[in-house]
């Protein structure tokens, strides 16, 4: 009997070998010192589970943030000469991705901050993530449930998107804005001028002519923003309509691949910042390919791998691929990115833009 519980006593409690060297602790925020919330915020790398991939996604952002701001190498400036769209080149060029539905939702507050104030270099997003701009310039959102029945909004005249809501008037709104558009696009395409899914959002960012527009500031700042699902939207379906009431506007997606790709094979150093899944996050991780991959990355989404999906896909997929070069560190937060986001943002771009003051245009500063 003795013998048997010697042996139970060995499975038990088999013995340990020693952590690693620097092995971390596992610790959390102590309210016993107060609340600052910077504070709360850094103690989420050591918490476990997400909380500690948030705070890796912090930190790969701040390695993207340190480098773009570090002059260019000589080599690096032969690199970047070739420059399509004529934009001030940095030593890491930023991609950001995003689905439609983060500008449907509050997150476009966060989005302009970082489109305004210059502080990344190349947006992707689908026709949903274009047109939600300029409808809430021209009308709002609201707040609903995600419980309300479908059948009785639609009787009402009301989309529902998640938990918020989009009245069918704002997109009536939509059509009376951007239809004399494409046919002013349309004249000018009749005397030469060739029309791509970037330079429409280009356009309609000037058009809009408002502070609150995400796209206005990528047109103000000449930020590329590629959209190569572009039709797939109302903005889609006022092309559609509008082939019918004037017809013959053509738009080039392959010029746009061309631009695209060549904002990561002549960059110094790339980094990927991409909200969801599907079109944004494979365009983006696609055209790092060209460059045997980018040196920074984070992933923010839901999505699991255990159906194959790009979406679901962690970064070491990508890193097989040749899309995330092979030396780097990338991070995947899994979690909703309303909810986590701004805080990133708050921790990375914001306090950064925000400790140097910049007594210069505010529209042209890069974060130092």
């Amino acid at each position: 009997m003795a013998d048997q519980m010697q042996d139970v006593m060995k499975a038990v409690l088999k013995k340990s070998e020693q952590m690693p060297e620097g092995s971390k602790l596992v610790e959390g925020y102590d309210f016993n010192e107060g609340i600052d919330y910077h504070k709360l915020l850094r103690t989420y790398i050591s918490s476990g589970f997400q909380a500690t991939n948030f705070g890796r996604a912090i930190e790969e952002i701040e390695k993207m943030i340190k480098k773009r701001n570090e002059p260019l190498s000589e080599d690096n400036k032969q690199k970047v000469d070739f420059n399509p769209i004529e934009r001030k080149r940095t030593n890491c060029t930023i991609f950001l991705g995003y689905t439609s539905n983060m500008i449907s939702s509050g997150i476009r507050k966060t989005l302009q901050f970082l489109t305004q104030h210059n502080l990344v270099d190349c947006l992707v997003t689908t026709a949903g993530g274009i047109e939600e701009d300029f409808i809430k310039c021209l009308a709002p959102t609201y707040l609903g449930d995600f419980h309300l029945k479908g059948k009785e909004l639609r009787e009402k005249g009301i989309n529902r998107i998640g938990n918020l809501l989009v009245p069918n008037s704002n997109y009536c709104l939509f059509e009376d804005w951007i239809i004399p558009i494409f046919d002013q696009m349309l004249e000018e395409q009749k005397k030469g001028m060739k029309w791509t899914p970037s330079k429409v959002i280009h356009r309609l960012g000037k058009e809009i002519n408002h502070p609150d527009s995400v796209y206005y500031w990528c047109y103000k700042n000449n930020i590329p923003v590629f959209s190569p699902g572009l039709t797939d939207g109302s903005i889609g379906d006022m092309l559609y309509l509008h082939t019918y009431k004037n017809p013959g506007l053509v738009l080039d997606i392959i010029e746009d691949i061309r631009l695209m790709n060549n904002q990561a094979v002549f960059a110094a150093n790339t980094g990927m910042i991409i909200l969801g899944g599907g079109l944004v996050k494979h365009h983006i991780c696609n055209a790092n390919l060209m460059r045997d991959g980018a040196d920074f990355s984070v992933f923010i989404n839901t999505a699991q791998e255990f159906d194959g999906s790009d979406s679901g896909a962690r970064p070491d997929e990508a890193v097989s691929w040749g899309k995330i070069r092979a030396d780097a560190q990338p991070v995947k937060v899994y979690a909703e990115a309303t909810l986590v986001f701004p805080l990133i943002v708050a921790e990375t771009f914001a306090r950064h833009f925000h400790s140097i003051k910049p007594e210069s245009s505010e529209n042209e500063e890069i974060i130092k």
